[in-house]
């Protein structure tokens, strides 16, 4: 069994601070679409990572992973279009994308890691 590791950790702390960032979305710039959007986002990453680390094969583990991938690229997407629609300001954008930008990193890392395993 997979125990916790840096990027399961990574991801919980995130979705942390994404369920946070939609709270106060809602709270203080009555926006829920939006809002709705990161937090569905932003928190299945961690959660399709939780997934691949009790996944039953490689197989298994490589699909969660790329569906983690994918939606940090999409929650990439929400924190630019949240900030540039003015809902976050620039500062708290760029902490956030800095971490997203982490969380590529490392999950595209294992990944690439796990395909090229797979098919030698």
């Amino acid at each position: 069994m997979r125990e916790n590791n840096i990027v399961q950790e990574k991801s919980y702390a995130f979705a942390i601070r994404i369920v946070l960032l939609g709270k106060t979305l809602i709270e203080q710039k009555k926006e829920y679409v939006l809002s709705k959007q990161i937090v569905r986002s932003g928190t299945s990453i961690g959660a399709n990572i939780e997934e691949a680390l009790g996944g039953q094969s490689d197989r298994d583990f490589y699909a969660k992973f790329v569906v983690a991938y994918k939606e940090a690229r999409e929650t990439r997407f929400w924190l630019r279009l949240l900030r540039d629609t003015g809902y976050i300001n620039q500062q708290e954008a760029a902490s956030f994308i800095e971490d997203i930008d982490e969380l590529l990193k490392i999950i595209g890392s294992i990944t690439k890691t796990l395909k090229n395993k797979l098919n030698s």
